[in-house]
């Protein structure tokens, strides 16, 4: 997605503001973080000797009242020890306050070398070993990320450490460990706050960057509105233009646009006499063309090369002749290459594999360009001669059931005015009969008949000639033929054919008049129903073929003689006792009033295979804008 001007300046704006926000906070919580543990190890540390110091006053105290050890063994002085502790309110008042009031303290014990804990704030550890855990001068030197990760995962408790030992003086023994312990838990309690106003601080920085940076860029940049609105109008051809009165680079930009307009007006007379030039060469197009340099490389490749050669066109740009054509390519039967030039060959044909088709045959032609004597390049031109000579066989049977539905037209226009006077004078002379059964009353009641089925002739005439009112709307072929054969099953079942369908569910819709449509298609279903009178199988088929909808109706029937095939699109010719021969040629028009195409491929007593094209309804949509010409559509017999 492309963006403004001014929202990419407000981005940026906001960007730096939050690039800057966030160092100064990630500066911030860093050093924030640092002084809280560092807190925390100093208070474990000054509360570790403060116990021991209260420790040592129990110790004093016990002595004071003729308390002494039993002997000199290390189990009778840790049960002196363990008494005195034990006896000892101030020091566990003490480890009860600093636990309960300290916001950082999470536990206070005091061991023997042997890590039993004598006195705990916990009060299930006496007389069990202390768990271990990690000093907290680790967690004090570790890294701030380091940091963060342990204050903001799972509850962790560190301590801090203070060693005593017992005796007389000069004979004193260590014999216990203060223990003071620090959970994350608490820790983070004490930085959360000052973390979520860094981050509201933060947030409401960047909300006014973003407000400021947008009114700074809507006052800065107005005059590009003016400017691109001046551009606007030189695109449209609007190219005196007066610029901006500005002293600044706005007004010089608008200046040199001016500038720039008045320049364009005469490149543009320049232009418009090449235009009908380049449209004479495009117009040529629909052969493939490829100019090749004096070096033998490609340096322009029209688009239909693709069809001829099965190869993209932007990927034979700026390669070798002999790349494009190597020696075991189909085309090297009339390319020839030596020394890196390309053969001059006046006219040549070739059979080229089609893309997604059968082999067809291709014209080649080389033509060499220069200048006096000095080869400037060379051009290579393939035409598709298959096509060419199905487009006049094509137009030849349009303009035949074009001139011939005019000419119907005229006759049952001729024959429709005599047969109402007929009808007339019929009425005046049956109102004339007497009203009794005879054979002059029999022959007026013929003669009415024969009448009105001249009418309903003449009508169908004139129905078909008629162009109809199309009722186009995007439509699904699957569901229409799905439709069709629905009510054509009956007739299949009682004639013994077996139908098999292959209708594809992902082709697009197409831009169709259904009633129109399904005519043809119920047409082309009677038709294979009368080539299979004893039996026989259809296989009705649709899938999609690049931009188009391509439905094939296939019969194993008796086929199409092949003196019958360029006619049998023509109006009134039937090879049927009894048949109209409006049918196909009612078919053949509907896909042309469709802008489609219609062939087929017959076999004589294997069975006829119609395929009808339609274009997909995106690609439609284009074509509705041009005038219906029956004559301009496409019929093809292969």
């Amino acid at each position: 997605m492309q963006l403004r001007l001014k929202t990419k300046i407000t981005l940026t704006t906001a960007a730096l503001v939050l690039a800057v926000v966030g160092v100064n906070s990630t500066i911030y919580v860093m050093n924030l973080t640092r002084q809280v543990i560092r807190q925390a190890d100093d208070r474990a540390q000054l509360v570790s000797r403060h116990i021991f110091f209260e420790a040592q006053n129990a110790l004093v105290d016990a002595a004071k009242s003729g308390q002494t050890p039993a002997s000199d063994s290390a189990e009778d002085l840790r049960g002196y020890v363990q008494r005195a502790f034990d006896d000892s309110a101030p020091l566990a008042s003490s480890i009860d306050a600093e636990v309960g009031y300290s916001p950082l303290i999470y536990e206070i014990s005091i061991t023997d070398v042997g890590g039993a804990v004598l006195v705990s704030s916990d009060k299930s550890l006496p007389g069990k070993s202390a768990p271990e855990r990690t000093r907290l001068s680790r967690l004090v030197s570790s890294g701030f990320v380091d940091q963060l990760k342990v204050l903001y995962g799972p509850p962790r408790a560190y301590e801090v450490d203070y060693a005593f030992q017992i005796g007389p003086p000069g004979n004193q023994i260590p014999f216990g460990v203060v223990r003071v312990a620090v959970q994350t838990g608490l820790l983070r309690i004490s930085i959360t706050p000052a973390l979520r106003s860094a981050a509201i601080i933060a947030l409401v920085s960047v909300g006014i960057s973003v407000l400021l940076a947008a009114i700074v860029s809507s006052i800065s940049l107005g005059p590009l509105k003016r400017i691109t609105a001046q551009l606007d109008r030189i695109s449209k051809g609007e190219f005196d233009q007066t610029p901006l009165d500005r002293e600044d680079e706005f007004g010089q930009v608008s200046s040199k646009i001016s500038q720039i307009g008045m320049q364009l007006r005469g490149v543009r007379e320049i232009f418009s006499n090449l235009r009908e030039n380049i449209d004479q060469v495009l117009g040529g197009l629909d052969d493939g063309l490829l100019l090749f340099s004096v070096d033998g490389r490609a340096v322009m490749v029209s688009p239909a090369v693709e069809r001829f050669l099965s190869t993209p066109s932007d990927q034979l740009l700026g390669r070798r002749a002999e790349d494009i054509f190597p020696p075991d390519h189909e085309a090297r039967e009339a390319i020839k290459v030596q020394n890196g030039e390309l053969v001059p060959v006046a006219s040549a044909e070739v059979v080229l594999s089609g893309i997604d088709g059968p082999p067809r045959r291709v014209g080649v032609s080389v033509e060499v360009i220069g200048e006096g004597d000095a080869r400037m390049g060379t051009l290579v031109k393939f035409k598709d001669l298959e096509s060419r000579e199905r487009i006049g066989t094509q137009l030849q049977v349009s303009e035949r059931l074009a001139n011939l539905g005019r000419i119907t037209a005229g006759v049952a226009h001729e024959v429709k005015n005599p047969l109402n006077s007929m009808r007339i004078w019929l009425e005046n002379l049956k109102a004339s009969l007497p009203d009794v059964d005879g054979l002059p009353l029999q022959a007026v009641r013929v003669l009415d008949n024969e009448i009105d089925r001249l009418d309903s002739v003449v009508k169908r005439f004139l129905d078909f000639t008629r162009p109809p009112e199309m009722h186009q709307e995007e439509s699904s072929l699957k569901e229409l033929l799905e439709g069709v054969l629905a009510v054509e099953r009956p007739e299949f079942d009682k004639a013994g054919i077996k139908v098999e369908a292959r209708l594809d569910a992902d082709v697009p819709s197409v831009l169709v008049d259904q009633p129109l449509l399904q005519q043809a298609l119920l047409n082309l279903f009677v038709n294979a129903l009368e080539a299979m009178p004893g039996g026989g199988q259809l296989f009705v088929s649709l899938h999609r073929r690049g931009e188009m909808a391509e439905m094939e109706i296939r019969d194993t029937g008796r086929g199409i003689a092949p003196e019958h095939r360029q006619r049998i699109f023509q109006l009134f010719f039937t090879t049927r006792p009894g048949g109209s021969g409006i049918g196909l040629a009612s078919a053949f028009r509907t896909v042309q009033l469709h802008n489609g195409s219609i062939e087929f491929v017959s076999e004589v007593g294997r069975g006829t295979a119609f395929r009808i094209t339609l274009p997909l309804a995106h690609q439609m949509e284009s074509a509705l804008t041009r005038p219906r010409d029956p004559s301009a559509a496409i019929a093809r017999s292969l």
